[in-house]
């Protein structure tokens, strides 16, 4: 079929949409976790984080497996399959009566949307590169963000007129709209001459080539810190707002104030990135992230959080978040065009894996304070901001001296 090719704006619509489905996977879960943990028969305070940790490992494992297929067959159709596969895994949790089986349901969610992440970044790293990759990253962040402003309260409209199961109804809805959405506008973006063969010999080649660049691998575990902190936000903060705030029913609204201070800060991001440079935007970034988290960790260690302080210093620590991993994403492509599936699996392998890991870990030692929470975002991001030093041989704010590299597309 002869598609006419998609225009800049709706490229940027559709692709952000794809990566919303991870964010709507498990944004729209928060205000059900305790639903979920009642019917379910959830017998620990925390467990009910491993509804959000287990689709998160799923998401991290399965991104493995897409990199090689989509060097091997193209983009398109793999995007297609994982969209039906989706769709019909959220009809499956939403039909669970057991832990064992809402777990299991959610892993494999997880693995079935995990390529919709990497086609996604692919597809980008397909048709731009440099400075125009890490805009378009910053415009689809924007479209990105208004999952978590909006999915919360979705979340709780949908429990006042019906029980949580229909929160998986309406992923499986949406989803079937998606994929019918990219079906019809969006063409295969991976070149035949850029098609590499599914050997085991090239697959490790091509990992080696990921893992032994210098630059890919230091932004990537950079990520990887910056994505555990976020992650730790999100399994906790349902516990935070109804244990110490004892008010469930502003955290939609402080959930939509801080992702949006992460959208202003993304849009700004695709205002200056050509002109400033991805380094400088996302390393200035980087430290004033450090600062706030620092500042966060000494106000709840001495027992002076208050719900005000949490939301104003979360914001401004999240509004650094966008600045940071948008460009740190686009920074650890850039070397890599040649093998893009494999290297996008790969880095999203390690980020998000790796981030999920920490986030439970974080968030597991929840004690009805923020202190667990304050202290992983200050810790991680003092050593994520290391590793970008030491990956920059202590070149931080300055313009990259290596070449950019062209697109494969």
């Amino acid at each position: 079929m002869n598609r006419p090719d998609i225009g800049f704006r709706e490229f940027v619509a559709l692709i952000a949409t794809l990566m919303a489905l991870n964010a709507l996977a498990i944004d729209t879960m928060l205000p059900a976790l305790p639903a979920i943990a009642q019917t379910l028969g959830m017998d620990r305070t925390n467990q009910s984080q491993w509804v959000i940790g287990a689709y998160l490992l799923g998401y991290a494992v399965g991104q493995l497996f897409y990199g090689p297929l989509s060097d091997r067959y193209g983009r398109r159709g793999i995007l297609l399959a994982c969209l039906a596969a989706y769709a019909l895994l959220s009809l499956f949790a939403g039909l669970t009566t057991s832990v064992a089986g809402m777990l299991i349901a959610r892993t494999l969610q997880g693995i079935a949307t995990a390529g919709t992440r990497v086609m996604a970044v692919a597809i980008v790293r397909d048709r731009y590169s440099g400075a125009p990759m890490a805009r378009v990253m910053s415009l689809t962040f924007i479209v990105f963000l208004l999952v978590p402003i909006l999915a919360p309260s979705l979340g709780q409209l949908i429990l006042q007129a019906a029980p949580w199961q229909y929160i998986f109804h309406f992923l499986a809805v949406s989803t079937v709209g998606i994929l019918i959405w990219s079906h019809f506008r969006l063409r295969e973006t991976l070149h035949p001459e850029y098609r590499r063969s599914m050997s085991m010999p090239q697959l490790i080649q091509a990992w080696k080539f990921v893992l032994g660049n210098r630059v890919a691998m230091g932004y990537t575990l950079a990520s990887m810190l910056f994505l555990g902190a976020l992650f730790g936000f999100i399994n906790s903060i349902q516990q935070i707002y109804t244990d110490i705030f004892h008010a469930p029913h502003r955290f939609a609204i402080m959930f939509a104030l801080v992702a949006g201070m992460m959208a202003v800060c993304a849009l700004l991001n695709s205002k200056i990135v050509v002109r400033v440079g991805m380094q400088r935007v996302s390393h200035t970034a980087a430290v004033l992230y450090v600062l706030f988290a620092g500042v966060h960790a000494w106000i709840a260690w001495s027992g002076q959080e208050t719900e005000v302080t949490f939301i104003v210093l979360q914001s401004c620590i999240m509004g650094c978040f966008s600045l940071v991993t948008s460009n740190f994403s686009a920074i650890a492509m850039e070397p890599l065009g040649a093998v893009a599936g494999s290297a996008s699996a790969l880095q999203g392998f390690i980020a998000t894996g790796g981030g999920a890991l920490l986030g439970l870990a974080v968030s597991q030692h929840y004690d009805q304070t923020t202190i667990p929470l304050t202290v992983g975002f200050f810790g991680f991001g003092l050593a994520g901001l290391l590793i970008v030093i030491a990956t920059e041989s202590g070149r931080l704010f300055a313009a990259p001296r290596r070449p950019l590299a062209k697109s494969s597309g």
